[in-house]
C-alpha cells in the first residue's frame, strides 16, 4: 500500500506530464518558443540536483526531479528546431555565467553548497527566457508555469527527508514559476491594452 508521500510524489510526476504536454504541443505548433540556452542549463543542473536529492534521502520528493530531467532533455532537443532564435549578448552572458558556475559545483564537494550553487545556476539559466518573454509574453505557455508552481509546492509535501539539499530546488521553482506566471499575465495585459 502506498503511503501519503508516495501518493503525493505520483501526483507531482503526473502533473509534470500534464503541465508539459500542452507546452510540447504549443512548441511544435510554433506558439511557444523555448529558449535554447535556458533548456541547456536546466538539463545539466536538474540531472545533478536529482542525484543530490536522491543521495540526501528525498524519497518520493525526488521523483518529480527525475521526470523533469527527462522532460528537459526532450525540450532541449526541441529547442534546436522550434526554439527562440533571437539570441542577444545578455543571453550569452547568462549562459556563460551558468556554465562557469558548474565547475564550482564540482570542486565544492559539500551537498548544501552544491544545491545552493545549482539552484543559483538554474535561476541564471532562466534569465534568457525571462528576457525573451518580457518582450514577447505570448511565446510561453502560461498554464505550464501555473501547474509547475503547484507541482513544486506539493513536492515539498512528498519529501521523506527535510534538509536544504532536498527542499531548496522545489522551493526555488515555486517562487520562480509563480513569479514568471505573474510576469506573463502582467505583460500580456500591458500589451493587449496598448493595442
Amino acid at each position: 500500500m502506498l503511503d501519503t508521500k508516495e501518493i503525493i510524489g505520483i501526483i507531482a510526476v503526473a502533473l509534470t506530464f500534464v503541465g508539459y504536454i500542452p507546452y510540447f504541443i504549443d512548441v511544435v505548433a510554433g506558439k511557444t518558443k523555448p529558449h535554447l540556452f535556458s533548456w541547456l542549463v536546466w538539463c545539466v543542473t536538474t540531472a545533478i540536483i536529482c542525484a543530490l536529492q536522491i543521495s540526501a534521502g528525498a524519497g518520493p520528493g525526488a521523483w518529480v526531479t527525475v521526470s523533469l530531467t527527462l522532460v528537459f532533455v526532450v525540450m532541449f532537443g526541441l529547442s534546436f528546431k522550434y526554439g527562440h532564435k533571437d539570441i542577444r549578448r545578455i543571453d550569452v552572458v547568462f549562459l556563460i555565467l551558468a556554465l562557469c558556475a558548474l565547475p564550482l559545483w564540482l570542486v565544492v564537494h559539500q551537498p548544501v553548497l552544491s544545491i545552493i550553487l545549482l539552484s543559483t545556476i538554474d535561476m541564471l539559466g532562466f534569465a534568457p527566457t525571462i528576457r525573451k518573454s518580457w518582450n514577447n509574453p505570448y511565446t510561453e505557455t502560461l498554464a505550464m508555469y501555473g501547474i509547475s508552481t503547484f507541482r513544486h509546492g506539493i513536492v515539498l509535501l512528498a519529501l521523506s527527508s527535510w534538509s536544504i539539499v532536498t527542499y531548496l530546488f522545489p522551493l526555488t521553482w515555486v517562487i520562480a514559476n509563480g513569479g514568471f506566471a505573474i510576469l506573463l499575465i502582467a505583460r500580456r495585459r500591458i500589451i493587449s491594452n496598448q493595442k
